[in-house]
């Protein structure tokens, strides 16, 4: 029986024995794998042969303390095998003592958690790149408030309220839901500002070129342009604000108006990229939740819309919107006449980071964001499938009454 347990713990550990200066005296088959040394290779050398060199002596110092005062050592130990790859052992040492206990040797069981210790190595990294992305983010937003500046100091001062009002909803937001929150508030608000933020530049060079040529007939236009595109750029801000914001206001709601104000938003861009889009709207119809969360729905997927048009050889490029009423409950459809989506990626299609455009174009968030809005705010669904002529987004809420 004693033979069949030492065979059951050599079977399913990595076992080494050593002298008591180190000497390895002894390992198993599963020693030999993982570091990729053979029997003769080890036996009748110093254990260093793995250490790692980013092991720092201060590790073995404490090692070796332990074990000589006749402790057991446990640690999860980085190590290096014969072809120069890293592995992680969860090692423990234990001193074995003769009749006097006095140490004769060192035995050490070990397994293997290389894949664990990298998973956590790979998600501090990704924390780290978010947290690079949110200072990348919030330096673009300084640029464009010091060209504000120029233009006006109370359109400077407003823009950077919003810009600490979104600081501190990031931080909320990474102590809420870490990672994937915080992501996704940085991502769609990129999204929707890179728009603007063109706008904007526009209106300010329009502005002052007519400065400095002393053209003062469009001044004012310039002036409510450049005014206009950042009270909606606050009010992006705001709409993300609301839906982190436990105490919002929840109340009945026409579905159509935010449409149109998804629309209203949007539709500078549809007639730059000659894009037509249609609509057909229902009346009275009314469901519960924040009207402005499903704006910022709407226009997520009517910029996916356009995106894959553009993307496609569509000659004649049009979306179809559609709001209306199905027994008791309300459905809207996204629809467009692109080149719709591949069948192996509508499955995935709302999973966050999934994305089929290339990264400068977009993180993969936006649709994991929306369906979060849909689900938990308006209590509803979102589906995503291909229609006759390309891709077709449809989401299906309760009406008021049934809330």
């Amino acid at each position: 029986m004693l033979k069949q347990y030492k065979e059951a713990i050599e079977n399913s550990n990595i076992v080494s024995r050593t002298d008591i200066r180190g000497i390895i005296t002894f390992v198993n088959d599963e020693f030999c794998n993982i570091s990729g040394y053979s029997h003769d290779e080890l036996i009748g050398v110093d254990h260093n042969i793995i250490r790692h060199p980013d092991v720092p002596d201060s590790n073995f110092k404490l090692l070796w303390d332990t074990i000589l005062a006749k402790k057991t050592f446990k640690s999860t130990v980085k190590n290096l095998a014969k072809n120069g790859s890293t592995f992680y052992l969860n090692t423990t040492i234990t001193p074995i003592l003769d009749g006097n206990a006095e140490i004769e040797e060192f035995v050490a069981i070990r397994y293997d958690v290389t894949q664990e210790v990298e998973l956590q190595l790979a998600l501090e990294e990704k924390e780290k790149e978010l947290i690079r992305l949110n200072q990348t983010l919030e330096e673009r937003v300084k640029e464009q408030t010091l060209e504000l500046s120029i233009l006006n100091k109370h359109l400077e001062k407003r823009v950077q309220e919003e810009v600490n009002k979104n600081v501190v909803k990031q931080k909320v937001l990474l102590s809420q839901s870490r990672f994937a929150s915080l992501g996704q508030m940085i991502a769609n608000i990129a999204h929707q500002w890179r728009q603007p933020l063109t706008e904007l530049n526009l209106s300010l060079f329009a502005l002052k070129n007519s400065v400095d040529t002393k053209d003062h007939n469009n001044t004012e236009q310039y002036y409510q342009d450049a005014k206009k595109t950042i009270q909606s750029m606050s009010q992006t801000i705001e709409d993300f604000q609301n839906f982190f914001n436990p105490n919002k206001p929840i109340e009945p709601f026409n579905p159509v108006k935010s449409l149109n104000d998804a629309i209203a938003l949007i539709k500078k861009d549809l007639i730059k990229n000659k894009i037509i889009l249609r609509t057909s709207l229902g009346t009275n119809i009314q469901v519960i939740g924040i009207s402005n969360e499903l704006t910022q729905v709407l226009v997520n997927l009517i910029q996916n819309a356009k995106d894959s048009l553009l993307e496609s050889r569509t000659e004649s490029k049009e979306i179809f919107a559609c709001v209306a009423r199905e027994e008791e409950y309300v459905k809207i459809s996204i629809q467009d006449n692109g080149k719709g989506i591949d069948k192996d990626r509508l499955e995935k299609i709302f999973d966050p980071y999934f994305s089929t455009k290339h990264a400068s174009h977009g993180t993969g968030l936006g649709l994991f964001m929306s369906r979060m809005i849909v689900e938990q705010s308006l209590k509803g669904s979102i589906v995503a499938s291909n229609g006759d002529d390309g891709a077709l987004l449809t989401i299906v809420i309760p009406i008021a009454h049934k809330q």
